[in-house]
């Protein structure tokens, strides 16, 4: 028997709950180890919820209990969420968790006290919610040598995205439905403006590469300056717009970039829609591979995160390791990389334009009051010089990742 701990009752900890006690017969056959949760840590009461005996207000309750198998931490955050697991990991108690924002900030650190203490730390859930991909980059492609990963890595964003496309409504509105459906957070700025998925690059991008990637140096740029008249001009050109997270090896180090892109219909990341996520991976050996699944939500993420108890409770300490140092990565400088853009100025600086950005495709979706083109490969910063140069432009989206 493996005794189970949960901190946090939100959202994602009653889905691990959840998962376990529904599924424990079944993972009790197929891991041969039986999974009980023991403590449900928490601020609040539950009167009357099926787990309401095992709810506790004292971390001391779980660490202090020598029969504390595993810890799941599901609280979110960095505050508490990261002392309660430190405290955990130094009792010699494997941790696994949701929460993206303690991963990025702190996941070097845990994962060599987990080490040093002969313990794991693990955090499948924390990138791609019920989508499995840190186990195959760990496992099924070890023997390849990862070269880029590309995804869609947040679910509010390519629901609000896919909206404005097929509805052509703005922005606002759509968020405001996200929020009321339970997609999107009160305070959405984490999705919107890009901060959620910098956070899973930054883990995908250390994990393939070794060291730390800070999330904070990721180039980040979110979905709130996107209009529904792109879509129409993304229609005539036979791209969509997504949201993307990507990460590349370049020989200068780490190439990591969240933003709004442009691409062909005919890439299969363009046909992902709703609050679905994909994450495609570029091996040198396999080439593209594509992994497709529910990107958040309670049972998704829940149930990846129940995978990792289940981990933990056959193999303990003993299982794989992820290999993530705490040197840090040397990240490419954005302002030099170099792409095609799409653009959009008004017709009074069309002239200005063509002077500026030389060898322009225009781009015509029957819009009146307004020039739009394709800029030649350029990079970021010659684009932004080019830009202030006419004054600046109505909107721009890139078009080469």
């Amino acid at each position: 028997m493996k005794h189970v701990s949960i901190l946090g009752y939100g959202t994602v900890g009653s889905g691990v709950a959840e998962v376990l006690s529904v599924n424990r017969g079944r993972i009790r056959e197929g891991s041969g180890v039986d999974v009980e949760v023991s403590h449900i840590l928490d601020l609040r009461d539950f009167p009357g919820d099926i787990n309401e005996d095992k709810i506790v207000h004292d971390i001391n309750d779980v660490l202090n209990d020598p029969d504390t198998d595993i810890v799941v931490e599901t609280m979110g955050g960095t505050g508490a969420a990261y002392e309660f697991t430190k405290a955990a990991l130094e009792k010699g108690i494997c941790v696994c968790t949701s929460n993206k924002a303690l991963v990025a900030a702190k996941g070097p650190e845990l994962m060599k006290i987990a080490e040093d203490h002969g313990v794991r730390y693990l955090f499948e859930a924390s990138v791609g919610g019920g989508i499995p991909i840190l186990r195959v980059l760990k496992t099924c492609l070890t023997a390849d040598e990862i070269n880029g990963i590309t995804g869609i890595l947040n679910g509010t964003t390519n629901y609000i995205l896919t909206a404005m496309e097929k509805e052509g409504r703005e922005f606002n509105d759509v968020l405001k439905e996200a929020q009321d459906k339970g997609f999107a957070e009160r305070d959405p700025s984490a999705d919107v403006d890009g901060f959620d998925a910098a956070r899973k690059i930054a883990i995908l991008a250390s994990l393939v590469t070794g060291k730390n990637v800070d999330w904070q140096k990721v180039y980040t740029e979110g979905i709130s300056e996107i209009q529904p008249v792109d879509f129409k001009y993304a229609k005539v050109l036979k791209r969509r717009i997504k949201l993307l997270g990507a990460f590349r090896k370049t020989p200068k180090g780490a190439y990591v970039a969240v933003s709004p892109f442009m691409i062909p219909c005919g890439d299969p990341l363009s046909m992902v829609d709703g609050v679905f996520n994909a994450i495609s991976v570029d091996g040198n050996m396999l080439g593209e591979s594509m992994y497709y699944g529910q990107g958040a939500g309670m049972l998704p993420t829940a149930s990846a995160v129940s995978a990792d108890v289940v981990d933990l409770a056959v193999k303990g300490g003993d299982g794989d390791r992820y290999e993530w140092s705490g040197d840090d990565s040397d990240v490419v400088d954005f302002s030099s990389t170099r792409r095609r853009f799409f653009v959009r100025v008004s017709e009074e600086k069309k002239q200005d334009a063509l002077k500026v950005f030389r060898g322009t495709e225009e781009v015509g979706a029957a819009l009146t009051g307004e020039y739009a083109f394709i800029t030649t490969e350029m990079s970021e910063k010659s684009f932004d010089e080019a830009a202030s140069a006419i004054g600046g432009v109505i909107g721009r989206i890139r078009l080469d990742i």
